[in-house]
């Protein structure tokens, strides 16, 4: 896996995979206009198998923002999620919010690189995989890294929070 190559999208995500070192391979692709299946849109484009790509997803959590990740073909738990992070109840987090507290806009919003450190929860379905892709920080880019260093970059921890 290659760190940043030439040419290679530069974003909060790319920096900060570099900054500390983290292997990473980005992938550019063309995003359609008007599409808003970001996730299956990547897989579809990239050639891979949709369960490898992971959605970004934010949540509001008893009053606090929590990212959850997820595969593309799934939904997130919210219940499984506050349990995950002790919480009670979880509810899908306002899209402008989202864009506001990560520096990313909704389609492109990396676990990764975002402008506020927030409490972040990867499905352990990641696990199952050698290299994993969520975005790169913007539409149409995508990045491909491990799931153990997909959870050093995002201070996030693995549970079970996606459902089918």
């Amino acid at each position: 896996m290659a760190k940043r190559v030439e040419g290679s999208v530069g974003t909060p995500a790319t920096v900060a995979l570099v900054h500390a070192g983290i292997p990473f391979t980005p992938h550019a692709y063309a995003h359609e206009a008007g599409s808003t299946s970001f996730g299956l849109e990547a897989a579809g484009k990239l050639g891979v198998d949709a369960g490898r790509v992971f959605k970004t997803l934010l949540t509001d959590v008893d009053g606090r923002l929590v990212v959850g990740v997820v595969p593309v073909t799934g939904q997130l738990d919210l219940k499984a999620l506050a349990v995950a992070v002790g919480a009670k109840r979880a509810v899908m987090a306002d899209p402008s919010l989202a864009e506001r507290k990560t520096g990313y806009v909704v389609g492109g919003i990396s676990p990764i690189g975002q402008k506020s450190r927030l409490t972040t929860v990867v499905d352990e379905s990641a696990l199952g995989f050698d290299t994993v892709f969520v975005s790169g920080g913007r539409r149409g880019f995508d990045i491909e890294l491990t799931p153990a260093d997909l959870a050093r970059a995002a201070s996030a921890v693995f549970a079970a929070i996606a459902r089918a």
